[in-house]
């Protein structure tokens, strides 16, 4: 069978472009190379955040508003419960990087939005303890996305669409023929016109050749039981909220999902002295250092999350220089098309990602504006 179009990687983003090309009338096939949903790269943990007055850049808005409307097709197309509009609190000094560049993102794209002194903080959100220095910015459409139940929602959707799907199954290589591509596994050989190859933390070993200047790194996430109960922590009055600290230390977390006894997950976006690593090689051990760091960031600022520590999980981060994806056609190889360097804010947009490289290869081209994530745009040091 020559199929046309396979997908290699079925996380976050290579679910979505699976989904994307079987609703689209294609032949395709999948491959996995654990089960999926997994917790072994960067599409687990139970929540991850969604925002649109983006500080990153506000190029990324009208990726996020498609990327709102997709989450919401997928929804009604399998019933599932993927993305919850919480509000989001971007919190910090006025002048810095997460409410300066969210204020400007909400300006740019006409986003509604609210700027929270100190006081107005607490008194709205009684488990925050800003100095008086802080400020807010409130987003009522940020949220969180399920990173597993979007995944499988997506991969359970392009099966019933007649999606071939093969879990446990390893991508070994790829080469490109006059017709398409062959793709070789631990398992067999396999033909298609197009390949999308979507390899998260795997990236810097399955396109070595290409020479992206990839950097994984180990990240953990963790869960607090509060002092007090997690009823001040529900959804319908605990936002998400991302908190700029100095030094780089920037804590998040949200509301607490999981019932009494679930705690509340928090984390750093950007801990400080994280390690590099490789997604076969990383260390999965929780250390006490670790979750002595957290609790020190978080104590002074949501005191009543210094409680019991409940657990944690790695996850992996597959960072660019610049912290922007790279999603392109491989030169002289249109057929193949990548997206990795997710820089550990990219699930939020798996939605959206996945119609752009399911456009990459049916059309070469997408109507979205992806110029941010061209890889020319890098150059390997060192």
């Amino acid at each position: 069978m020559i199929y046309d179009a396979i997908v290699a990687g079925l996380g976050g983003m290579g679910s979505a472009t699976a989904y994307q090309l079987a609703s689209r009338g294609k032949k395709v096939l999948g491959i996995e190379q654990f089960t999926s949903p997994h917790n072994k790269g960067a599409s687990h943990g139970k929540t991850r955040v969604i925002r649109q007055a983006y500080y990153e850049d506000p190029a990324y808005v009208p990726l996020l508003l498609r990327a709102y409307e997709l989450w919401r097709q997928i929804e009604k197309e399998t019933g599932a419960s993927l993305l919850s509009e919480v509000g989001g609190l971007m919190i910090g000094p006025s002048n810095g990087e997460v409410v300066s560049g969210s204020l400007k993102a909400a300006k740019q794209h006409g986003l509604a939005y609210e700027m929270l002194e100190a006081k107005e903080i607490k008194k709205r959100f009684p488990p925050l303890n800003p100095d008086a220095a802080t400020v807010a910015l409130f987003e009522r459409k940020a949220g969180f996305v399920r990173p597993e139940e979007s995944v499988k929602a997506h991969l359970d959707r392009a099966g019933a669409l007649g999606a071939e799907l093969h879990y446990q199954e390893t991508v070994l290589g790829w080469e490109p023929t006059r017709e398409g591509v062959i793709v070789r596994t631990d398992k067999g050989r396999y033909e298609a016109a197009r390949l999308v190859i979507t390899p998260g933390p795997w990236a810097p070993k399955l396109l070595a050749d290409l020479g992206f200047p990839l950097l994984v790194e180990r990240q953990v996430l963790y869960w607090f039981d509060p002092k007090g109960g997690t009823q001040p922590f529900a959804p319908d009055r605990f936002p998400i909220f991302i908190w700029e600290a100095a030094g780089g230390a920037t804590p998040y977390g949200f509301p607490a999902l999981d019932g009494p006894a679930g705690g509340v997950k928090v984390a750093f976006y950007r801990a400080p002295g994280v390690e590099p690593c490789t997604a076969d090689t990383v260390d999965r051990n929780i250390r006490d250092s670790e979750v002595a760091q957290m609790r020190e960031a978080i104590a002074s600022r949501i005191p009543s999350l210094d409680g019991k520590f409940l657990g944690a999980v790695t996850c992996l981060y597959t960072n660019t220089p610049d912290k922007n994806f790279i999603i392109t056609t491989v030169p002289g190889c249109p057929q193949v098309s990548i997206g990795c360097g997710f820089s550990g804010h990219g699930f939020k947009f798996c939605s959206v990602v996945g119609e752009i490289m399911a456009d990459l290869a049916i059309a070469g081209q997408t109507r979205h504006d992806i110029g941010l994530f061209n890889p020319s745009r890098l150059r390997r040091t060192g």
